[in-house]
């Protein structure tokens, strides 16, 4: 059973990891930084940038050093707590696992890049006339994704007992 819960963590957030790196490579190989390539008119782009950042570009305007250290940190504590709920919850409760696991994916996937280039490579462009969402990845859709099963769980009273 303890193999199985593992196995899920590993596939789930091992797939995360590996096509949000994937896609990344890509885009960072084959579009030009700030090309606005159209998908969907008026609704679609892909659009290579570099977030500095954080969501949104929080700490965007920080030194180097400050951002690699607060969001390595940051990002390296919020995996560990993950990985302890996740064992805590992982045989109890498989939604709230898979939720734990795309969240731990996302955290690690947008890690790689802090790690490798002190910045997030973020390429899908929302946008409905000139109301744009800040561009993301795979990775920030994972932890979305996670993060709204998660916060259901939270709120309908559904975590499983610790």
């Amino acid at each position: 059973m303890k193999n199985n819960i593992i196995l899920r963590l590993c596939l789930i957030s091992g797939f995360i990891i590996i096509f949000d790196q994937t896609t990344k490579f890509f885009i960072s190989k084959l579009v030009p930084l700030y090309k606005i390539i159209p998908v969907i008119d008026g609704f679609f782009n892909i659009t290579y940038i570099m977030n500095k950042g954080g969501a949104f570009g929080i700490f965007a305007n920080q030194s180097l050093e400050i951002r690699k250290f607060f969001f390595i940190f940051l990002s390296s504590i919020i995996a560990f707590i993950i990985l302890w709920l996740y064992k805590k919850t992982a045989g109890k409760n498989l939604l709230f696992s898979l939720s734990l696991a795309a969240i731990f994916g996302g955290a690690v996937g947008n890690l790689i890049d802090r790690f490798r280039l002190g910045k997030v490579i973020d390429f899908l462009d929302f946008y409905i006339g000139n109301y744009h969402w800040p561009a993301f990845n795979i990775a920030d859709s994972a932890i979305t994704i996670g993060m709204v099963v998660f916060i259901y769980h939270v709120v309908f009273n559904k975590v499983p007992d610790l």
